[in-house]
């Protein structure tokens, strides 16, 4: 069993602040993990933090994409992604998609500040062994041919 150690942090405008909070009163936990961002995020989390991280594109730019291929990947083992429910998004269907591809590939995502408390806090962040999805049924299903 592993522990969880490769975070991505992602959040829309209206929801960075929160985040900058939620990390700095979290920073210490968050030394012990790779944090993997887009890229304003990334930017403002250095900057107020000292954490390093490996910045991807900004989210409008493709950014929620590469974090979803890391999730398939499985080079992300967590997603905190403080989205905003009350805006709409010019790249709403690349954040369904990334948050299609976390549950698919049964990674926890926390969506606000209460979720992410309770998921840092969380005894299964020292020793967790995640079920990951065995689709080799869905590899070897028989495509309809014309």
């Amino acid at each position: 069993m592993a522990a969880i150690k490769r975070v991505a942090l992602v959040a829309h405008d209206n929801k960075k602040q929160v985040l900058l909070k939620w990390i700095l009163s979290n920073q210490e936990r968050l030394s012990e993990c790779e944090l993997i961002t887009t890229g304003t995020t990334g930017s403002l989390i250095h900057e107020a933090s000292g954490l390093p991280v490996t910045r991807v594109h900004s989210g409008p730019l493709g950014g929620d994409q590469q974090i979803g291929a890391r999730i398939s990947e499985q080079t992300v083992d967590l997603l905190i992604f403080f989205w905003d429910p009350l805006e709409p998004m010019s790249h709403d269907p690349d954040i369904k998609a990334l948050l299609r591809i976390a549950t698919l590939w049964n990674i926890p995502i926390a969506c606000n500040q209460s979720s992410a408390d309770f998921i840092i806090s969380s005894p299964l962040m020292e020793s967790y062994d995640r079920v990951v999805p065995d689709f080799s049924s869905y590899q070897k299903r028989p495509i309809p041919v014309e």
